[in-house]
């Protein structure tokens, strides 16, 4: 398993059928380990472990279509209204992120208009804020943590 770069988490694995398996918290299910899943997995408890978001405020690796094609995304964080707060798309370590690659997730949010997102190959992480009024965005550090404003009214 390659070291990301992300704090150490702990996540449960098994092997069937000769494939490594590693446990998926948001699906409840073991699937099979590959580079991409190593990297969405940290995501996942990036996301709920350092940002708070509530697992039930998060889906992994739902199909959607776009323009008449059918595309899967890697992980969506939707806020409490139904809107969505984040969008990621992971790769493989392997894999550099491109312009390609921000043209790819750009292109999932024509559609889906998070207020974020985030681009990773578990190495290097990208995160933007996304200024839908003047067609922009801006780089961020960091992902804002999860701010239940429910609570203030």
């Amino acid at each position: 398993m390659e070291n990301l770069n992300f704090p150490g988490y702990s996540f449960r694995f098994k092997n069937s059928e000769n494939k490594r398996l590693i446990f998926d918290v948001i699906r409840k299910k073991f699937v099979v380990y590959q580079p991409e899943e190593w990297v969405r997995q940290h995501v996942v408890q990036y996301l709920t472990t350092d940002k708070k978001y509530p697992y039930s405020h998060i889906n992994v690796e739902k199909q959607l279509i776009i323009n008449s094609l059918r595309k899967r995304y890697d992980i969506v964080v939707y806020n409490p209204d139904g809107s969505i707060q984040v969008l990621v798309e992971c790769k493989a370590p392997t894999i550099k992120i491109t312009k390609k690659v921000f043209d790819q997730i750009a292109s999932y949010n024509m559609d889906l208009r998070a207020n974020y997102l985030m681009v990773t190959n578990g190495l290097d992480h990208f995160f933007c804020q996304m200024d839908y009024d003047r067609a922009a965005y801006t780089f961020l550090r960091e992902l804002p943590t999860f701010c239940d404003d429910s609570s203030t009214r």
